[in-house]
């Protein structure tokens, strides 16, 4: 795949005369970053993106190198574009991702007077190019990441897989298949185990960021907490800390399909769709139940986390000496 390491260069516009970002949560992904960007929303302080995961910063998120199947499902989330811009001017065909500055300055065009401009792409912790591509544009980001143990994070990617229909194989399954494939193009599989190792990653922008525009945040300590988070990020973007954001309401929570065959078909051939339109509101609970199974109660195998962890002990010991931070727990 070729991944365009250069950096964005966008048209000569300069940022006062037209609202751009001021900063960025950079992943990683399945660490609750979509619930977070909701609740950063709810502040009168801060702006963000309408439009969650729009990756500009990040060249290799570029519909030229997705598989066939990731295609579909861009053009899937793109139907929705229309009606979250807003803005009277036509979409893209695979419009989600932002390819070119003036198409990514639109995200930001209903900014008034907040003082914090945000988006969210998970995949620039990941990216080669996006620390540098950021840095040289927006050198005074602030930068806001979110780390989880690896095996974790790499197991609810699958489990958010399956409930979305692109994928019917087990765990292991995915993993071997991820392992053997040949990385040409963005898909299930790729960057599914990559996106795991975290110390290259976090590097990148350290190297580029001082140290105090950078918030690291542990998945597993932060989210026991949303209360605390907030408010230490709110004060980190020099918004009011005393704010309080509602958090009852958590995005894409783990989930598993009952039936993930039958589920997966369902998906596949858009029948699922249509078929939920005819139950009535007041069952549509009823029907959720009946399909999935949610919570913590989903758990890995044991062998799979064994597994996993072998993969990623190297780079989470670097990781752990890089931040001075004990990660033991992800290595049991």
């Amino acid at each position: 795949m070729d991944r365009q390491d250069a950096p964005v260069r966008p048209p000569a516009i300069a940022l006062s005369d037209s609202p751009a970002p001021n900063f960025f949560i950079i992943g990683a992904g399945k660490t609750g970053t979509t619930s977070l960007h909701g609740y950063l929303n709810q502040h009168p302080e801060i702006y963000m993106s309408p439009v969650k995961e729009p990756c500009y910063f990040a060249p290799e998120i570029r519909t030229g190198n997705f598989s066939p199947g990731f295609r579909g499902h861009v053009q899937r989330q793109t139907r929705k574009l229309k009606n979250i811009l807003n803005d009277g001017e036509p979409v893209q065909p695979l419009g989600w991702i932002a390819q070119d500055w003036d198409n990514y300055l639109r995200l930001f065009r209903n900014v008034r007077a907040e003082k914090a401009i945000g988006e969210a792409s998970a995949a620039y912790l990941w990216s080669a190019a996006a620390a540098a591509n950021i840095h040289a544009q927006i050198p005074e980001a602030r930068i806001v990441m979110i780390l989880r143990d690896p095996a974790e994070r790499a197991f609810s990617q699958y489990l958010h897989q399956v409930s979305v229909g692109l994928t019917r194989a087990s765990f292991r399954e995915h993993i071997e298949r991820a392992l053997r494939d040949p990385h040409q193009h963005l898909s299930i599989y790729y960057p599914f185990l990559e996106a795991g190792l975290y110390a290259a990653q976090v590097k990148r922008f350290l190297d580029l960021f001082p140290r105090d525009q950078v918030r690291i945040y542990w998945y597993e300590e932060a989210w026991s907490n949303p209360s605390d988070l907030l408010r230490d990020l709110f004060q980190f973007l020099e918004v009011d800390p005393e704010f309080q954001a509602d958090t009852t309401r958590k995005s894409l929570e783990r989930r598993r399909p009952r039936f993930a065959r039958a589920h997966y078909y369902l998906k596949k051939f858009n029948i699922w769709r249509p078929l939920r339109a005819m139950v009535p509101e007041s069952l549509r609970p009823g029907l959720r139940s009946a399909a999935f199974r949610s919570g913590s109660a989903i758990k890995i195998d044991p062998a799979d986390r064994q597994f996993l962890i072998d993969y990623y002990r190297a780079d989470v010991e670097h990781l752990s000496s890089m931040l001075n931070r004990d990660l033991s727990n992800w290595l049991k």
